[in-house]
C-alpha cells in the first residue's frame, strides 16, 4: 500500500495559554483550560489517521511548555514519519529539535500528490511557483490572517484537530478568493523577478 503524506501545524502540545488565547474547546467542567485533554485529543487524532508508513509534515510549533519526557513520550507514540518545519516555538531549549525528526528545515519546496507546494511556518506573500499554480502552506497566524486560492493557514485552529491530506486543504483553497498578482503582470512564463 501507497503511504500517504498528511500535514499539520501549530499543535502546541502542552501549551495550556494557547487554549485561552485561540479560544480551543478544551477545557474542564469548571471553563478553566484543560491541556490534557487537548493534548490527548490531539495525539489520538493523529494516531487514528497517521500509519506508521505515512509522511507526516509538522508546520512548526509542535509543543511549547511540555516537560521535556512527557514531549519525548509523546513524540515516540504518533505514527509516521515525522518533518519538521521549524516555527518560533521549535526551539533547543524546548526540546523539540532534540526529537528525532526526519528532517528539520525552515522552509520547503516539495511536491505533495502531484501539486508543487512551499511549505514554511510564516506565511509568504509571494512565493516561488505561485504564477504556475504552486501552493504556500503555512501555520503560525491561528486562523487570523486570510489566504487566497493558493495560500492558507493550515494549523488544527484551521483545519481541526487532527492532520489533514492535500485534497482536504484543496477544498477549502477552492472556496478563498483568487490570489492576485502582486506583480502586476500576465507573462506568466516569468516566475520570478521581472527584468
Amino acid at each position: 500500500m501507497k503511504s500517504a503524506t498528511w500535514l499539520i501545524a501549530d499543535c502546541h502540545f502542552g501549551h495550556e495559554g494557547i487554549i485561552r488565547m485561540c479560544g480551543r474547546p478544551f477545557v474542564d467542567s469548571a471553563g478553566q483550560p484543560d491541556v490534557r485533554l487537548m493534548t490527548q485529543t490531539m495525539a489520538d487524532s493523529w494516531r487514528k489517521v497517521v500509519k506508521p508508513s505515512d509522511e507526516i509534515i509538522v508546520l512548526g510549533d509542535f509543543a511549547h511548555r511540555m516537560p521535556v519526557d512527557q514531549l519525548r513520550k509523546l513524540f515516540a507514540s504518533l505514527p509516521g514519519r515525522k518533518h519538521l518545519i521549524r516555527g518560533n516555538h521549535d526551539t533547543k531549549e524546548s526540546g523539540t529539535l532534540d526529537l528525532a525528526w526526519e528532517s528539520v528545515r525552515d522552509i520547503a519546496f516539495t511536491s505533495i500528490d502531484g501539486a508543487r507546494c512551499v511549505l514554511a511556518h510564516y506565511a509568504l506573500r509571494s512565493w516561488p511557483g505561485n504564477r504556475k499554480g504552486a501552493l504556500m502552506l503555512f501555520g503560525h497566524h491561528h486562523g487570523r490572517l486570510a489566504g487566497n486560492s493558493q495560500s492558507m493557514d493550515i494549523g488544527v485552529d484551521v483545519m481541526g484537530w487532527a492532520p489533514v491530506r492535500l485534497n482536504q486543504i484543496k477544498q477549502r483553497l477552492a472556496q478563498l478568493p483568487p490570489l492576485v498578482d502582486l506583480e502586476g503582470g500576465d507573462d506568466f512564463e516569468n516566475d520570478g523577478a521581472k527584468p
